[in-house]
């Protein structure tokens, strides 16, 4: 009986070991492709240094272990886990891409169109002055504590790099990390699908959508994911089967780091609720919709050109940096860089109706649209927008409504009072999370005053 036991004790353990390596065989393109894929834009499209990105973003988990090579001739990051290796290339325009059965040299032929709109803005971006005049100063002055606290202090926890404020469409507030600053293009994270609704909106306002009616994607057409909107996507209520969670080998993880075609991956998954009836936050659909919205140009040239010359260029965006998928197409989900100035002009957008004071640039009732709860998200999700109706921040009105991105990054927009508010950093997750109830609401008791 005992050398039965002994041997039992001996296989579970040799099991237990093969099944913690194949769990780390799994999870390697993803340690590595993380680490790759985020030092090589935080060096090349933000301006970071290597070492500081390292210590702060790259500090958790297993990322903390991978061995970073930075090529600042060849523009290249390469990282390295026990035997996993992952490169990720930058290309001017396209910012950074992680290679997947490619070579840094194979992908860079394809060139961004020159003469993009928005060009002649980076020669001049006094604009920011001009659109986001200076606000008012009574409440500027309240204000610069809040900010030195919250940035330089850490009052509120977690590590900011950019904080913004507005009022009433003039800047009250605008502070920096060390090493940050006015012209540093930040990640969005998921703020990015909120500029996916502008998109769409545009497009919507330019009669080149319908976003109720069908999609006409191939791979669905034999089943119930024919039924599909662009509706049920912007509303995470396609029905499609996902996984979200970022510590395991999940959809999102795989879709990010180890798939070529990020929206072909996600829309190949099986429908597990009908379209419109339950909701599901899933990064893939946004790729999803981008992959959908690129299929409707003649060109990746038109339609690169139609984003900047309807979305960012009328905002005064400078060269904003929406990477892409080695598909070709922008990463919807995550991977916008830009300022934070630039990202309170997008808040101010929404603010003001989807208006630049007398142009229209979203649909007239977008706006109302956006922030429609979803049927089935408990009334905190709208059209690729979070919402606060249920109190999620309950120190704060319940008409605002914000984008959010991974790791802390929010543009928060207060209806009621007339603020956006902007914050970008890193807010490691569980500890250490920035006290966003907290800063919003001291922030709108200055500016009710």
């Amino acid at each position: 009986m005992r050398k039965f036991f002994l041997r039992f004790i001996a296989v579970a353990f040799i099991l237990a070991i093969l099944g913690g390596c194949i769990y780390i065989i799994g999870l390697m393109p993803i340690i590595t492709g993380y680490a790759a894929k985020n030092l090589a834009s935080a060096v090349f499209v933000s301006g970071r240094e290597a070492k500081e990105v390292e210590a702060l973003d790259l500090n958790f988990s297993f990322i903390r272990f991978t061995s970073n090579t930075v090529d600042e001739e060849k523009k290249t990051v390469t990282s390295r886990f026990l035997w996993g290796k992952s490169t990720a290339a930058y290309r001017e325009g396209y910012g950074v891409t992680l290679l997947r059965g490619i070579t840094a040299d194979e992908l860079r032929p394809k060139r961004f169109p020159t003469g993009v709109p928005g060009d002649a803005l980076a020669e001049q971006d006094s604009t920011f002055r001009t659109q986001l005049p200076v606000g008012d100063s009574a409440i500027a002055k309240r204000l610069a504590p809040i900010a030195k606290a919250f940035v330089c202090e850490r009052a509120y926890h977690g590590h900011p790099f950019a904080f913004v404020v507005l009022h009433k469409g003039g800047v009250v507030a605008e502070c920096y990390d060390k090493g940050i600053g006015s012209d540093t293009k930040l990640l969005s994270w998921s703020m990015a699908k909120s500029f996916t609704n502008a998109l769409i909106g545009m497009m919507v306002k330019d009669s080149l959508l319908d976003i109720h009616a069908p999609m006409d994607i191939h791979e669905w057409q034999g089943d119930g994911r024919k039924a599909i909107t662009l509706h049920d996507l912007m509303q995470m209520q396609s029905g499609l089967a996902w996984n979200e969670d970022y510590g395991a080998r999940s959809d999102v993880n795989i879709m990010l780091h180890c798939e070529s075609d990020m929206g072909l991956f996600a829309l190949s998954k099986p429908l597990e609720h009908a379209p419109g009836t339950h909701w599901l936050y899933s990064s893939g659909t946004t790729n999803i919709v981008m992959r959908y919205l690129r299929s409707r140009f003649p060109s990746d040239e038109a339609f690169l050109r139609y984003m900047h010359a309807r979305l960012f260029a009328p905002l005064g965006i400078v060269r904003p940096v929406f990477e892409q998928d080695l598909s070709g197409t922008p990463v919807g989900s995550s991977y916008l860089y830009a300022t934070a100035m630039d990202f309170a002009r997008f808040g101010q957008l929404y603010l003001d109706d989807g208006c630049i004071g007398d142009m229209r640039i979203l649909p007239d009732g977008w706006v109302d649209y956006t922030r429609r709860p979803a049927s089935d998200s408990g009334n905190h999700y709208g059209a690729f927008f979070w919402l606060n109706r249920n109190g999620h921040f309950p120190d704060v009105p319940k008409d605002m409504y914000y984008c959010s991105g991974h790791d802390g990054q929010a543009i928060f927009i207060f209806p009621s009072h007339q603020v956006v508010v902007v914050i970008l950093g890193y807010s490691p997750k569980p500890s250490n999370v920035i006290d966003f109830n907290a800063l919003l609401s001291d922030i709108l008791n200055v500016t009710s005053c």
